[in-house]
């Protein structure tokens, strides 16, 4: 058995064009954008900001996030050329089958499984809080047993996700508009946050930019950083290098831009369409991030700063109570569309992988009015309700963090590899200074799952362990690739040609 057999960048491509699995071209560069801000902007601006301000690098916070942008952007770079050169579904887990090979491919096609349909999960429980506190507020309250993650059915989460799903199986037009709406809502309300929290900045507030650094040493057990138990370093708060590790958290503020390139196979100009896109959404929501968290840290005094709801507090602390709730309609809407984009992700690596037989090949039709993977949509909308209704996510909120980076590396190792084997490849965009900057990376990625905790690193462990049983169980004997290799690929049961697509 080879593990490492790869499928051609070629195929893939004529993959995309047998009308069983077409999908319909409809995204331009400003709907890749908006799908990038609509998935990266959420909790992590209107709640995760205050947070590290208060516990990690003060008024330096905006510095943080810079600097997990820099991150960030080595791998957005990465993706932009893979996206570019090989628009077809599945983002990492196809730019994986093309360079390190399928055993690989399908390691990490298991840990976006993982990180996406989790990440839907935990944004539908974050979800459901705002909108039962909402509703509190207008004199509605729901019953404690459906009502948010303390009850015995999440109802709200339920509800919202499976609405999500019949937007994303009716079409990927509707679902673009539908997350356009919600996006104008949350910028609308970061923007009268910008506007109306200028007025109240205290510039004494910015003094001492960096505090002096504070040792912090974490509890003990297996819920210390690895980097910790690798190199007995002692976390600290504040100063030079509070900032850094403050950056390592804010990091994830910005996961969900690697998910425009899953679209890539619905892209009208992938070549120039994904890139922008890609960058574009990173640019952006870097900008509105370090313009919040100065406005906030300028509000209050950062030991002052609420953990749970900085922003509103923030407002509410200066007597504009009723900003505080535009901020809770704002980061509804923000969820909302988070919650959309990482099922529209799930599905789209489902769909690749169903499509190269590592998964039921039935789960890679398409639907034939709408032109979406129907069945793996419903799948992943039922699988995420489930998740979001009935079990408590909050301890495994962090395998979000550890999947992502790790997809990140294995992105950034893989423009190194294509570049190697396929120079003779067109490619519309390329990363500069390669391998260096590819390298910078993997090696960026790499220090922040280190400072992840070691419970983290035991989960991930088991979940892939699963992946690995799965893969020689099913994905390895029925591989189209391998197939291939062994003669004519058999087609699926009942695969008959459909009739010519409309476009």
């Amino acid at each position: 058995m080879d593990l490492f057999r790869t499928k051609s960048i070629e195929q893939s491509i004529r993959d995309t064009e047998d009308p069983r699995h077409r999908l319909r071209r409809s995204l331009g560069a400003l709907d890749l954008t908006i799908f990038g801000v609509g998935v990266i902007i959420g909790t992590g601006l209107f709640v995760l900001t205050g947070r590290v301000a208060r516990e990690n690098a003060g008024p330096a916070v905006a510095l943080a996030f810079i600097i997990a942008a820099v991150a960030c952007g080595l791998a957005a770079l990465c993706y932009a050329e893979f996206a570019s050169t090989l628009p077809v579904a599945g983002s990492a887990y196809t730019f994986a089958y093309a360079t390190l090979g399928e055993f690989p491919a399908w390691v990490i096609g298991w840990d976006l499984m993982l990180e996406l349909s989790l990440a839907a999960a935990v944004v539908a429980v974050g979800w459901s809080g705002y909108a039962v506190s909402l509703l509190h507020t207008i004199g509605i309250d729901l019953p404690p047993a459906i009502a948010g993650e303390g009850g015995v059915v999440n109802v709200p989460a339920v509800l919202v996700v499976l609405l999500l799903t019949a937007v994303l199986v009716a079409g990927i037009r509707i679902s673009a508009r539908v997350n356009l709406i919600m996006v104008i809502i949350k910028l609308a309300v970061i923007l009268l946050v910008l506007v109306a929290g200028v007025a109240f900045i205290d510039p004494a507030n910015y003094r001492p930019f960096i505090p002096p650094p504070v040792h912090t040493p974490q509890v003990e057990g297996v819920s210390v950083p690895l980097i910790q138990v690798l190199f007995g370093v002692t976390p600290v708060a504040f100063g030079v290098f509070g900032v850094f590790s403050a950056a390592a958290i804010v990091f994830f503020a910005y996961i969900g831009f690697d998910v425009v390139a899953t679209a890539a196979e619905e892209t009208r100009n992938p070549a120039r369409d994904l890139p922008i896109g890609i960058i574009g959404s990173l640019g952006l929501c870097t900008l509105l991030y370090v313009l919040v968290s100065l406005v906030l840290v300028g509000m209050q005094p950062y030991h002052e700063l609420s953990e749970a709801a900085p922003l509103a507090d923030a407002f509410r602390a200066v007597g504009m109570p009723w900003i505080a709730s535009l901020i809770s309609i704002g980061v509804i809407a923000g969820l909302t569309t988070v919650i959309l984009i990482l099922m529209l992700g799930q599905s789209r690596v489902f769909f690749a992988m169903s499509r190269d037989n590592l998964l039921p090949p039935a789960l890679a039709e398409v639907h034939p009015r709408f032109r979406t993977p129907y069945r793996v949509t419903l799948v992943i909308g039922l699988t995420t309700a489930v998740l979001a209704g009935l079990i408590p996510l909050g301890a495994l909120a962090e395998l979000v963090n550890i999947g992502t980076l790790f997809a990140f590396v294995v992105v950034s190792a893989g423009v190194i590899i294509l570049r190697r084997t396929r120079p003779d490849l067109r490619r519309t965009f390329r990363v500069p200074w390669v391998p260096v900057l590819p390298l910078l990376s993997v090696l960026s990625c790499v220090y922040l799952m280190l400072n992840l905790p070691v419970d983290t690193w035991l989960r991930f462990a088991v979940w892939m362990a699963i992946g690995v049983v799965l893969y020689w169980l099913y994905g390895s004997r029925r591989s189209r690739v391998a197939r291939s290799e062994n003669g004519p690929a058999a087609e699926p049961a009942g695969s008959a040609p459909e009739p010519p697509v409309r476009p």
